[in-house]
């Protein structure tokens, strides 16, 4: 379990450093929809990052005890996904479409790079 907590613990660090970046790239470029969209896209995406993790982790719990586990929670996440879709759609002179689904799957960029990071690292 404790490789687990050090994944999950890398990886929302990893994305909080992404967001700050972001908001950095809005707040000094002239580049403001394509960092708003980057920013609203990894701000769902990075709270569907924390109910992944926290579903698996009760899955975990369940599996452990022997007790029927719940699903991982898709509909929440996809719901998520449609709703910084239809903010951007509704206020498209403020956030950058394409940003914003570039901002949702930056998770999944940020999981498979801590793997391919911490695999290599931990190789004798």
């Amino acid at each position: 379990m404790l490789f687990y907590e050090g994944m999950v613990s890398r990886q929302r660090r990893w994305m909080l450093y992404l967001l700050a970046l972001f908001f950095l790239g809005w707040g000094f470029t002239t580049y403001k929809e394509v960092f708003l969209g980057l920013i609203l896209g990894s701000s769902i995406g990075f709270f569907n990052l924390w109910l992944l993790q926290r579903k698996i982790n009760q899955v975990g719990h369940a599996a452990a005890e022997n007790v029927t586990a719940r699903t991982l929670g898709t509909m929440s996440r996809f719901a998520g996904a449609a709703l910084a879709v239809v903010v951007a759609l509704r206020y498209p002179e403020h956030f950058h479409m394409i940003a914003v689904v570039i901002g949702l799957v930056t998770i999944y960029f940020v999981i498979m790079i801590d793997f391919i990071l911490h695999h290599t690292r931990s190789k004798p």
